[in-house]
């Protein structure tokens, strides 16, 4: 599979069809995978794409130039409801754009296996639902699903929405319910939701990885940035601080949130921010009817108009 996105990639680059590409790299260990961008065909030597090629690329195609260029990037099925939304938003010319789409049974987690116990990691092989794991010490043979992305383990599709080739073919829709979370919560008590979030929040460094990664923060300046905030650029002071900051950024997101799981994916302090979003979608569900963020790059999505009829549930409650 590899080589042959390379190959295809390698065409784009050659023939001037594009004049970047943006994919995957590895670092310094075989399970180090970042985002990268490549410009000729010789750097694509350095182009990965397996099983822990976990980043959703398609928000670094932001700051690319609106007509200078055209870029390709390879996308995930997942990714392409983020590119969606993205041009929904006019953030991206798609125009300029090549979006290779490329198939996605779930990413791999390194994190997850450290925690089970599993170090020294020198090689990995996945068959089926099993993860086959070399390491300094022997072999260790793993369920997928326990080793998974928090992310991929409740994807809700692995369907391309957007692409203008595909390698491999395209999968479905998921019927995973990726709602369990936010019910557990819901069945929680208001002081208990309270101290789970609060015991979540309190770790937070104020690294702004959530915000970096998220493909629906797209400002060209943060709120968070402004030094008139008196929160700019600084650690959290207080638990004020530490709730404003992700309950403001859960509602920015608000309808336009493809629930992609970046946020909790490279959150260091391993907050589960995803469910602050899935709230918001499961009540959007609710209120205004079954609806995806991202599934095509027209519609409105419900938070878009204000009317007198609209829902209100957590503003006037019953007998307050």
């Amino acid at each position: 599979m590899q080589e042959m996105i390379k190959s295809k990639l390698a065409e784009l680059l050659s023939t001037g069809a594009v004049t970047k590409v943006i994919g995957w790299k590895r670092g310094e260990n075989f399970y180090d995978v970042s985002p990268a961008a490549f410009e000729s065909v010789e750097s694509l030597a350095d182009f990965v794409y397996d099983d822990f090629c976990g980043a959703n690329l398609s928000k670094f195609l932001v700051k690319e130039p609106g007509k200078e260029s055209k870029v390709a990037v390879v996308l995930k099925p997942c990714d392409t409801f983020s590119l969606n939304q993205l041009i929904k938003e006019n953030r991206v010319n798609r125009e300029n754009i090549f979006v290779l789409g490329v198939p996605c049974e779930g990413k791999l987690s390194e994190e997850k296996m450290r925690v089970m116990g599993i170090v020294g990691l020198t090689g990995c092989k996945v068959e089926g639902d099993k993860v086959t794991v070399e390491t300094l010490y022997g072999t260790e043979t793993l369920d997928k699903n326990d080793v998974l992305l928090t992310k991929c383990a409740t994807c809700h599709s692995k369907k391309h929405v957007i692409f203008d080739e595909l390698i491999g073919e395209t999968g479905e829709d998921s019927d995973v319910d990726r709602f369990v979370g936010v019910a557990e919560l819901e069945a929680m008590s208001e002081d208990e939701r309270y101290e789970f979030w609060r015991n979540e929040l309190s770790r937070c460094i104020r690294c702004n990885a959530c915000r970096n990664a998220c493909p629906a923060c797209t400002c060209e300046k943060c709120v968070f940035d402004n030094d008139a905030s008196g929160v700019a650029a600084k650690s959290n002071a207080n638990s004020f601080e530490e709730n404003m900051f992700h309950i403001i950024r859960a509602y920015h997101v608000a309808g336009r949130c493809t629930d992609c799981g970046e946020c909790s994916r490279v959150c260091p302090q391993h907050i589960p921010l995803h469910l602050l979003n899935r709230k918001f979608i499961k009540d959007i569900n609710t209120f205004y009817g079954d609806f995806q963020a991202g599934a095509d790059a027209e519609s409105e999505h419900p938070l878009v108009h204000f009317t007198e009829n609209d829902p209100e549930p957590s503003i006037v409650k019953e007998g307050k």
